[in-house]
């Protein structure tokens, strides 16, 4: 089965039979795939069909002289598995509960207000330099706390550039906030 060809049909005409044969082959080794990467079959199952919805969106970007057709299904998957665990982490962590108030406030010393207001200005000035492209992707992924496939699918721009953008822009800053003052 050439599954390039399946995945050119998806994109270029919305192919329903050849996404059904894409489906009925990759859904089940998606799933054994993140099974054995030990998630839980329910959850797999869930990731592996989010996967091939992603196929069907995504046909398009599907390039057969940069990777083969399993190649690209599975860095999907694999993708939406880091997600799905950044996801849970970051809900465990929301979920826990805090430290009981003891009714003292901690007092910051001037001296700390005033490097911490420093700092804020220093890095909010460090933010406008930045090119509109990568304040956007820092601003999605530290701020929003945003996973960099959901930037790339909200920005239409492939995952690859969010993370060069990211990189960039983090090499950049680390510049700026080096600069003396």
């Amino acid at each position: 089965m050439d599954w390039a060809d399946l995945i050119g049909r998806v994109a270029a005409h919305g192919d329903r039979d050849a996404f059904k044969f894409l489906f009925e082959h990759f859904a089940p080794r998606v799933k054994g795939f993140l099974v054995k990467t030990g998630m839980q079959p329910d959850a797999a199952e869930e990731i592996a069909q989010s996967t091939l919805v992603a196929v069907w969106r995504k046909a398009g970007q599907f390039d057969p002289s940069s990777a083969g057709a399993a190649a690209w299904i599975f860095t999907i998957a694999r993708n939406l598995r880091i997600d799905a665990a950044r996801r849970a982490a970051r809900q465990s962590r929301a979920d826990q509960p805090t430290e009981p108030d003891d009714g003292l406030d901690a007092v910051e010393s001037p001296e700390t207000t005033m490097a911490r207001r420093d700092d804020v200005t220093r890095v909010t000035a460090a933010l406008s330099r930045l090119s509109e492209e990568q304040s956007t992707v820092i601003r999605l992924s530290f701020i929003e706390e945003r996973p960099h496939a959901e930037i790339a699918s909200a920005l239409g721009i492939p995952l690859g550039t969010v993370k060069s953008r990211i990189r960039l822009a983090m090499s950049k800053l680390r510049d700026l906030l080096d600069e003396p003052r």
